[in-house]
């Protein structure tokens, strides 16, 4: 989208993203087990917000409209209503018009857009947040749930794990049209969770990742899916986090900065947006994430700017052949390279083109509904140097996010400027 009015981000905020080997996430083989509980989708999205007005030094009270992304909280925590959830996180919410958006992993990014047509449309100062409470059932439960992303009445049966299966089956068409291996797509793995280390809030924080371990299936990870076609095309390793976490952001217009007082030199500017949405089914060309693309060329052509001109990039690696796929997408990498830029160090953290510096889905985590929140978030902190452990060498001039939302069939991209 072509802004009429410009929009800046004035910062935001995460929770921790708590799941299974967090050390803080209680399970039946933590020694806090029975004495005390997870938080609650109540409480998580609370301590977002709460957050993101700390950091911001925002009154609650200056928020003219808001949305929180959630895509499932009727089946993990039977909740609705996730817009008077949003009220309840502050008092001086009560009364403000907030609402909830879905588009399942995009939810988040949906929610960004939303605030971005309402500053379009006259408010000043908007509220995104996002919150997904994962863990309350088991793996195969939860899988169930995930997969009303899909087409359920006609890819559900693909496997008991719907979504690494729709993924492996891109896998395996990838690997062989474009000749790479397992080996390959592992260095994507090692680099998420490398980074996942030096982020105190990653799920997957104390967890190390060897190449060795991310490219050999063994018993701590194996292959788990039971289509035989495409079995061997997807490791435990390769697969995103089931989180529970939330996160959230201010964004305001000229006029809303000057009414809360803060100078536009300490936010970034949201320069555009593309959403793009396919129609639910199977994708046309498993080679390619042909929405995503389309999303990309929207928001790259409304800003002004080329994939060369970027800095830093958060994108969807609900996968990890999904990063790959997401960066060619982009037009970061060329087709059939996208492997190549973790392989060979240009989206680590000191390379060319930084990609996921938290950790990405895969070891930061991936609360479903705030992954769209908490990348533009990540990127608005490695502009302003506050990325702490995973700071880039430089900050950035230009930053790009990819939150998509089932197999490539609803994404969001946007572009940031840092202001300063």
């Amino acid at each position: 989208m072509k802004l009429r009015r410009r929009v800046y981000v004035v910062g935001g905020a995460h929770t921790s993203y708590l799941g299974k080997f967090h050390p803080d996430f209680i399970w039946k083989k933590h020694p806090d087990f029975g004495v005390r509980e997870n938080p609650t989708i109540e409480e998580t999205l609370r301590d977002a917000v709460q957050r993101a007005f700390a950091a911001t030094g925002v009154d609650p009270a200056e928020i003219d409209k808001g949305y929180v992304g959630n895509f499932v909280g009727e089946l993990f925590v039977n909740q609705g209503h996730m817009g008077a959830m949003l009220a309840a996180a502050d008092p001086k919410l009560a009364g403000k018009p907030l609402v909830r958006t879905e588009a399942a992993c995009a939810s988040g990014g949906v929610a960004v857009t939303a605030c971005v047509d309402a500053l379009q449309a006259g408010y000043d100062v908007a509220l995104a947040a996002g919150v997904e409470i994962q863990t309350t059932v088991s793996a195969m439960i939860g899988a169930d749930y995930l997969a009303r992303a899909s087409h359920y009445a006609t890819e559900r049966e693909i496997d008991r794990f719907t979504f690494p299966c729709l993924f492996a089956r891109r896998a395996k068409a990838y690997k062989e049209a474009f000749g790479i291996s397992r080996e390959d797509i592992a260095h994507t793995v090692v680099k998420a969770y490398a980074n996942g280390n030096r982020n105190p809030l990653a799920h997957m924080q104390a967890v190390k990742m060897t190449h060795e371990q991310a490219s050999t299936p063994s018993e701590s990870n194996p292959f788990f899916l039971d289509n035989e076609l495409y079995r061997e095309h997807m490791l435990i390793s390769d697969c995103s986090q089931v989180s529970d976490g939330a996160s959230a952001m201010i964004l305001a217009t000229d006029e809303g900065l000057a009414r809360l007082g803060i100078d536009p030199s300490r936010c970034t500017e949201l320069l555009s947006y593309g959403q793009a949405t396919s129609p639910l089914g199977v994708p046309a060309d498993p080679l390619r994430l042909d929405n995503s693309a389309r999303a990309a060329r929207i928001a790259f052509e409304d800003a002004g700017l080329s994939a060369a001109d970027v800095q830093v990039a958060e994108v969807h690696d609900c996968f990890s052949i999904t990063e790959i796929m997401m960066l060619e997408a982009l037009g970061l990498a060329p087709e059939g390279r996208g492997a190549s830029l973790a392989a060979e160090g240009h989206s680590h953290i000191d390379g060319r083109i930084p990609v996921n510096t938290g950790g990405g889905l895969m070891a930061f985590g991936h609360p479903v509904g705030a992954t769209g929140i908490k990348q533009i978030v990540e990127v608005f902190r490695q502009m302003k140097g506050q990325a702490g452990d995973y700071q880039i060498p430089t900050p950035p001039t230009h930053g790009v996010t990819a939150n998509m939302g089932g197999d490539d069939r609803t994404t969001v991209v946007t572009l940031q400027r840092n202001l300063a």
